[in-house]
Parts: C-alpha cells; sequence; structure tokens
C-alpha cells in the first residue's frame, strides 16, 4: 500500500492563539538567532501578515510578556524596524474605510472591529515602548516609533485618525461607538503621558483635539467615559504651557457650552466621591448615631454587619493612606485649569445641585476629598501635590465676590451636606445634615491647619490655607455676613500655629530655602492679619457678643506668646502685618488685670467681665487694609503646577497601563 503524503503532527501540550503566534513572529531576534534566518528572511512582514494581525482580537498580557522584557537599548538598536511597522500599520488601520453608498453594516462593524483592535494594539505597544528609561528620550522614541526621516508624516496621520476617531466619525462610513472612542482616549493618554516631555507632545499641540473631546463628552453617559477624556484635556493644556501660547488653555477659556460643562462638573464630582471612598476603605470616620439596635450589639443581644470592614493597625493605614489618592485624582489637574481660565465653570462647580434629593452636590464631593487629602498631606509629596492644587481652586472660587457670596449664602436652597474628614485628632465639632457651604470651607482650612505642624513645615500649603480664611473672613466682615459657626476653634487654631511657629523659629529659619523663607514672611503677616482684622472688625462678622468676647480672651492668653513671636520674627520691622494690633490689645486687658488684681486668682468667669469692661477704654488701632489681598497670579505657582502636571502625568501612565 502507497504511504500517505499526509503526516499526523504531534498534538501540542497547550493550544497557542494565532495572534501570540504572530506577536512572537515580529519580534524574533534576527541579528542573533542564524538558526532562523532562512525561516524569517527578512524582518519586513507580508499585507497578509498585517491583515491578519489587526483582524485577530488582540492578547494585550501576552503582548506585554514579550515587550517588557525588551530593554531600551535592544528595542532601539535590533528590534526598531519592527516597532516601526508595528505602528505605522497600526496607523494605518485606525483610518476609516472609504466611505461607500454600498457599504453593508456588517462592513461597517468589521471596520470599527478593525479600529479596535489596532487601538488596544497600540495601547499597550505605546505603554511598554514609552515607560522605557532611554538615554536620549526624545530622539531615541521618535526614532522606535516612526524614524527621523517619517516622523511628521506617521505622526501627523496618527494624531489625525485619533482625532477623526475620537469626534465620532459618522457620514456613510457610520458613526463609530462610544467604545471605540474611548479606545482613542486611552491610546491618546498613552502617548502624551508616556512622551511627556519630549517633542512628540507638539503633534497633538498642532492638531487640537478639544473640539472632539469635547463631542466625546457630550456623547458620553458613564463617569468614565466622560473622565477619562477631560484628564486628557488637562494633561494636553499643561504641555509647555508657561513656554507658549497653549491652544487648549485658549479654548478652555473660550469654551460656553454650559451643558457639557455641568456635565464635566457632575463627573468630577462623581469621580471626588469615589477617590474618598479609597480613604473611608482605609477608616471608617463617621460618628455612629444613636439606635436600638447599636445598643443592644454593643452589649451582645444584636450581631449586626457579618460583614464588617477590616480595621487595621495603624502603621499599616498609615501606608495604606500614603499610597492615596488614587490615580483617578488625575482628573483635578484639568478641573484646576478649567476653574482658572473660565468663569462659566466657576459658577457651574459651586452652584450646581444634587442629580437628585439626598445626593451629594458636586462642589460638597470636592470639597470633601480635599479635607481627606489635607488631613494625609503630609504623608507624601504626591498627595501634598494634589492637597496644593484643590486649595489653588478654592482660592480662585473664594476670590470671586459673587461667588463668595453664594458660599456665605444661608438660603434654605443654598445649603448642603458636606462630609469631613475626621480620621485624626483633634476633632471639629460634627455638623450633620445642610449647612453653609462657606463654613465647610473654613472647616477644611482648619484641619489643613491643625493636622500638618512639622518642623520641616509646608509654608505654601498653610499659606494658602490662611491666605483662603483672610480673603472669606474679609468678605464676610465687607458684606456684615454673621454666620453660625465654631469660631472660637478657629482663633484657637490660628493661636497654635503661632506658638508653634514661635517654638520652632530657629529649625524653621535654618530648615527652609531662599524661595520658602519668602512665603514664611507671608505665612507670618496673613496669620497676623487674619486675628487683627477678627478683633477690628468681629463685631460685623461674629454672631454673638460672646464669641467676640473669646477671641479677646484667647489674645490675653497668649500675650506673652504674642511679644516673643513678634520679636523672634523681627515682625515690628515690617509694615505689611499688624502684629502691634495683636500686642497692644493683650497689654491693655493685662494692665487692667494688674490693677485690679486680688490675692486670690482670677476665674475666666471674672477675666471675661474684665474684658468686656475693658472695651470703653480700649482703642484698636490696626492697619489699614487688613482686609485687602493680591489676586492669584498663576506665574507664582510656576513650580509647583509643574511638579503637579508631572505627578499626574504618572498618575495617567498609571492609569492606561493598568498598574
Amino acid at each position: 500500500m502507497e504511504q500517505s503524503p499526509l503526516t499526523q503532527q504531534p498534538r501540542p501540550e497547550a493550544f497557542q492563539a494565532k495572534i501570540v503566534q504572530l506577536y512572537q513572529e515580529l519580534f524574533k531576534d534576527h541579528d542573533h538567532d542564524e538558526d532562523l534566518d532562512s525561516h524569517y528572511p527578512s524582518p519586513t512582514q507580508t499585507e497578509g501578515f498585517w491583515t491578519e494581525f489587526f483582524i485577530l482580537k488582540p492578547a494585550r498580557s501576552s503582548l506585554r510578556q514579550i515587550l517588557d522584557p525588551i530593554s531600551a537599548s535592544d528595542l532601539l538598536h535590533l528590534y526598531s524596524s519592527q516597532t516601526q511597522q508595528l505602528f505605522s500599520r497600526a496607523v494605518s488601520a485606525l483610518k476609516p474605510a472609504r466611505p461607500s453608498s454600498s457599504a453593508s453594516a456588517s462592513s461597517q462593524t468589521q471596520s470599527q472591529n478593525k479600529q479596535a483592535n489596532a487601538l488596544d494594539t497600540l495601547s499597550v505597544f505605546l505603554v511598554s515602548v514609552l515607560g522605557k528609561k532611554y538615554t536620549n528620550p526624545s530622539s531615541d522614541i521618535i526614532e522606535v516609533l516612526a524614524g527621523l526621516d517619517s516622523v511628521d508624516h506617521v505622526f501627523g496621520e496618527f494624531v489625525g485618525a485619533l482625532d477623526g476617531i475620537v469626534r465620532g466619525g459618522g457620514g456613510n462610513a457610520g458613526a463609530t461607538s462610544i467604545e471605540v472612542r474611548r479606545k482613542a482616549v486611552e491610546v491618546a493618554m498613552a502617548v502624551t503621558a508616556g512622551a511627556w516631555g519630549t517633542g512628540l507632545g507638539s503633534y497633538f499641540i498642532q492638531r487640537d483635539m478639544f473640539p472632539a473631546l469635547m463631542k466625546l463628552i457630550q456623547d458620553s453617559e458613564t463617569t468614565q467615559d466622560i473622565v477619562r477624556p477631560f484628564t486628557l484635556v488637562g494633561l494636553l493644556a499643561n504641555y509647555n504651557k508657561f513656554e507658549f501660547q497653549n491652544p487648549y488653555q485658549m479654548r478652555l477659556n473660550d469654551f460656553v457650552n454650559e451643558q457639557t460643562i455641568q456635565k464635566i462638573i457632575r463627573a468630577v464630582g462623581e469621580a471626588c466621591s469615589t477617590l474618598r471612598g479609597h480613604y473611608v476603605a482605609v477608616q471608617e470616620d463617621l460618628p455612629e448615631g444613636w439606635s436600638i439596635a447599636g445598643t443592644l450589639s454593643m452589649i451582645g443581644l444584636v450581631r449586626l454587619n457579618k460583614h464588617k470592614k477590616p480595621v487595621y493597625d495603624a502603621e499599616t493605614q498609615k501606608r495604606m493612606f500614603s499610597a492615596l489618592p488614587g490615580k483617578e485624582a488625575a482628573v483635578l489637574l484639568a478641573t484646576y485649569d478649567f476653574t482658572h481660565a473660565n468663569k462659566l465653570f466657576c459658577h457651574n462647580l459651586v452652584t450646581l445641585p444634587p442629580p437628585a434629593k439626598g445626593d451629594e452636590p458636586p462642589f460638597s464631593s470636592f470639597l470633601s476629598i480635599t479635607s481627606y487629602m489635607l488631613q494625609h498631606a503630609h504623608l507624601s509629596q504626591r498627595t501634598t501635590l494634589y492637597s496644593h492644587l484643590n486649595l489653588m481652586i478654592i482660592r480662585l472660587l473664594i476670590e470671586d465676590p459673587v461667588l463668595c457670596k453664594r458660599l456665605c449664602s444661608s438660603e434654605p436652597e443654598h445649603r448642603h451636606p458636606v462630609r469631613l474628614c475626621r480620621q485624626r485628632s483633634p476633632y471639629l465639632p460634627h455638623v450633620p445634615g445642610d449647612r453653609v457651604l462657606a463654613t465647610a470651607v473654613l472647616d477644611t482650612m482648619i484641619d489643613a491647619v491643625n493636622h500638618n505642624l512639622r518642623r520641616r513645615l509646608d509654608v505654601g500649603l498653610y499659606t494658602l490655607c490662611v491666605g483662603i480664611l483672610l480673603r472669606l473672613i474679609s468678605y464676610m466682615s465687607r458684606s456684615r455676613s454673621r454666620l453660625e459657626y465654631h469660631w472660637h476653634e478657629l482663633f484657637r487654631s490660628l493661636l497654635s500655629l503661632i506658638r508653634f511657629l514661635t517654638t520652632y523659629a530657629s529649625d524653621l529659619k535654618t530648615l527652609l530655602g531662599g524661595q520658602q523663607q519668602g512665603q514664611l514672611d507671608t505665612l507670618l503677616d496673613l496669620v497676623v492679619n487674619t486675628l487683627a482684622l477678627g478683633l477690628s472688625s468681629g463685631e460685623s462678622f461674629l454672631p454673638t457678643s460672646a464669641a467676640y468676647d473669646d477671641l479677646f480672651y484667647k489674645i490675653v492668653e497668649v500675650g506673652d506668646v504674642l511679644v516673643k513671636f513678634r520679636d523672634v520674627y523681627g515682625l515690628k520691622k515690617r509694615q505689611s502685618n499688624s502684629i502691634d494690633t495683636l500686642v497692644n490689645v493683650s497689654a491693655h486687658y493685662k494692665d487692667m488685670l494688674a490693677s485690679g488684681a486680688s490675692k486670690e486668682k482670677l476665674t475666666s468667669v471674672q477675666v471675661a467681665e474684665v474684658i468686656k469692661q475693658g472695651y470703653e477704654t480700649l482703642s484698636i488701632q490696626a492697619k489699614e487694609g487688613l482686609d485687602s489681598w493680591e489676586r492669584f497670579r498663576e506665574a507664582d505657582e510656576r513650580g509647583l503646577l509643574k511638579k503637579m502636571a508631572r505627578e499626574a502625568v504618572g498618575d495617567v501612565r498609571g492609569l492606561v497601563g493598568g498598574e
């Protein structure tokens, strides 16, 4: 019997996906494997190879496993031909099929599937390739992706294709699905973040993607589909924005589509709630109200909450808190830029009501995550930077008198609940239910002052916090807005800050550099002037005479500290503060107490009576302009914003890389 030409191949131990075989074939090391040269004579693949490559569903993890072990040097010198082919072919696959009147729905679906596969492949490819350490990042990355001679053409087509997909297509080619458009945004984020600091970002500046990104936001419904493109806008708006006129900054300034703005703000609010949830997952801090069930559970008669959250020890909590906020916090950079550039955005951020009764309005969510970050700002540089960013947003809002009036409004429809952080003592009084938003801002600033006292003081953070307090109190004083609030906590915190600054004056002067030394002088003036404003104009914003008396009592109590504070920092030599007002008030009452002193020590009630009597002979000579302040100038925060942009870039890399 004649032998059959067909032979049975041995059954493999495990089947391998065809796309993985293509990955392995593409990234064979042809220069070092002489045995395979006859089988793979050229690194250039055929048209059929690439057609099959983008028809098959990508295996993201397998592609990462192949690319990640390759060093930057090998990628540049041994695999640049393959990487250039992959990138250029993927760009070609992104281009929509030519419109045709006879095009069927199935062909349109096939075209979108091909685009989706190309985008998935590019996302993994770019995250891996751009995440490596290159000797000359700009030129090396260009060589790996396109080659120096072809970069303008290839990247021009690449950004143009992304812009078209994000915009949504339409016409005879059919509208692009939200899922494919989202993938295009992910690829754009991977390039923008991965190639940050190189020349590749300029291609996104030349091809303005802002209209396409706003169109996607208009068409999207879920928070993630809105937050991702908005985060990308933030990155692009920060690309060399201090070196030239960034077109995305101009777009933010001119944008007036209120419906889209409100959509963005609601998504930012939901993102802030999610970020807060990460903190609460580490340590639940909501005060428990009394209930019959709770009481019975304490004595073992009722078993509650079988799935109770785990309780971590202090060291574990500290480690977990230091990794927060989550990488989704990168959206706060875009929020800052929109707040700085656009008055309509600011108005809606403050005034947008909650989506439903009982829900949290976006601004309450924003204040809430700010409170949580500020209580833990000292744990990491990253948390500190995001805290600075949110404080700058609040400062911009407070400096607008119309918005400040709204924040100080006691009208029922303008009051909202705000969940503030209570994860570290000392605790401020808990305010359940609706409250005036300005009081929540005051609480947030006081918490920041109380919880970040360190010898290596973050002077910039304290300057922002106390500056916001001064601006808010200045408005209340001028508008005679008397808010029910625990004012004694505010004044106690400021005087505690003065005690700290006095006690560690030598350390602060030694540890702080030249620029921070200038910020320290500003901080000293702000603290003094805020207290002096309370003494000179307290009757116009403090709700009761008892609150006013309490401030005087506290000033008298720390009289000796104030004198030492004045002398150790040489405040009397500077005309920018009103330290003499504080010292003179304290001295006035000390003289009264000394002249009427008996052998027995006076009680606090008796001292309070002396303070009331002393008003008749007291003359407060405060400096003019205590309620004046300088408006925010972005150029003054240039260094910090550049650091913040780099931090947001790192978070976006983590988001698209799945870290």
